[in-house]
């Protein structure tokens, strides 16, 4: 298992090169989709507002709320300063769950530039409210002995500040992708016995299986018994499995091999279609939509086996528990991380921009 940084799809042979990242083409598509929305949400604004205007305009009363507070009311002209930075970072983060795209706050140097940029700008507002000689004896006070530790700080804040945004994010997708290999070894180890056992192991399996289901079922009135159902689920996955992979060993292959592409495309394809089904199955009531849940699950998982060279090549340990770290740390933690960033941002460039009255009295 390896873990790398950014891919490099191709460099411009221009200033020595310029290499263009992963990172670089998130950051190009959540630029794009941020100016088009922006473009879609305010034209054609009337007295009279439909959903589209209504929805936008309650997101920029939220955020220049949200900025007047931490900021005051005189900074409320940061708002789209602020509201670029914090949809740039949610946005950036949420790509990477595409599993094509690589999350672009997951790469220290977005975080970084963003930090940095935020660091001159508190320099300069301080520059231009104190003068330029003002902001030198900042460093000074509240002792001379201090100039080497404020001047320390001064550094530490934008890379404190863009090394937070990056650990958490980038973090998580290392976690979820070692979580992912371990459960992908343990899948292909208990495979691997159940599959070179003889065909009474499954029936066996498949026997406490449906014991197991049976057994949690809910009493008049009460709940189902989670542990017993888990375990009876578990069971009767691995016998369906193996008896499966007996079924495919007497069928045989008989088709061409896929491509590393095509392979992919038919797996997403193969999932979709049994997640559909699931859908169907726990969300239709009537008899034809469990009866079309059963047969697109059943295709679906068919479609899964045949993609993934026969039955017991489908790592059952890594269905959902890696989809569910990963709901975590994208959408959570990222949600989490942008605001954290975007608060962190307003309390610096609100120290550099105090109330005009702070600014006259002595």
């Amino acid at each position: 298992m390896t873990i790398n940084g950014p891919k490099i799809y191709f460099t411009i042979p221009i200033f020595g090169g310029i290499p263009i990242t992963q990172t670089l083409v998130t950051s190009f598509i959540v630029t794009v989709i941020l100016c088009v929305t922006g473009v879609l949400m305010g034209r054609n604004l009337t007295k009279r507002p439909g959903r589209r205007q209504v929805l936008a305009e309650k997101a920029v009363s939220v955020i220049t709320g949200m900025v007047k507070e931490a900021m005051g009311d005189h900074n409320a002209y940061w708002t789209p300063f602020i509201a670029t930075v914090f949809l740039s970072s949610l946005l950036g983060t949420f790509l990477g769950m595409t599993g094509i795209l690589r999350s672009s706050t997951a790469d220290i140097s977005t975080t970084m530039t963003w930090a940095l940029l935020v660091s001159v700008i508190c320099w300069y507002q301080s520059i231009k409210n104190n003068g330029f000689l003002a902001w030198l004896k900042g460093f000074t006070e509240p002792i001379a002995v201090m100039t080497p530790m404020n001047i320390v700080s001064e550094i530490a804040q934008p890379v404190s500040l863009a090394f937070r945004h990056f650990g958490n994010i980038a973090g998580g997708g290392v976690i979820t992708a070692l979580i992912y290999w371990a459960l992908s070894g343990a899948s292909a180890g208990v495979l691997k016995l159940i599959g070179e056992s003889s065909i009474a192991v499954p029936l066996v399996l498949l026997a406490v299986g449906v014991g197991l289901l049976l057994l949690s079922r809910p009493k008049a009135g009460g709940k189902r018994k989670k542990l017993p159902f888990l375990l009876g689920l578990v069971c009767t996955v691995l016998a369906g499995l193996r008896l499966l992979d007996w079924l495919w060993s007497l069928t045989g292959r008989a088709y061409p091999e896929l491509s590393g592409l095509g392979c992919g495309l038919a797996w997403f394809a193969a999932l979709a279609v049994l997640l559909a089904g699931i859908v169907l199955l726990i969300g239709r009531k009537d008899k034809t939509g469990t009866v079309l849940g059963i047969v697109l699950a059943a295709l679906g998982f068919l479609a899964i086996c045949f993609v993934s060279e026969g039955p017991m090549g489908v790592p059952v340990l890594t269905l959902g528990l890696p989809a569910v770290l990963s709901l975590y740390f994208d959408v959570f933690s990222g949600v989490i991380q942008a605001f954290v960033f975007s608060l962190l941002t307003m309390i610096y460039i609100s120290g550099n921009c105090p109330a005009p009255e702070e600014k006259t009295n002595p």
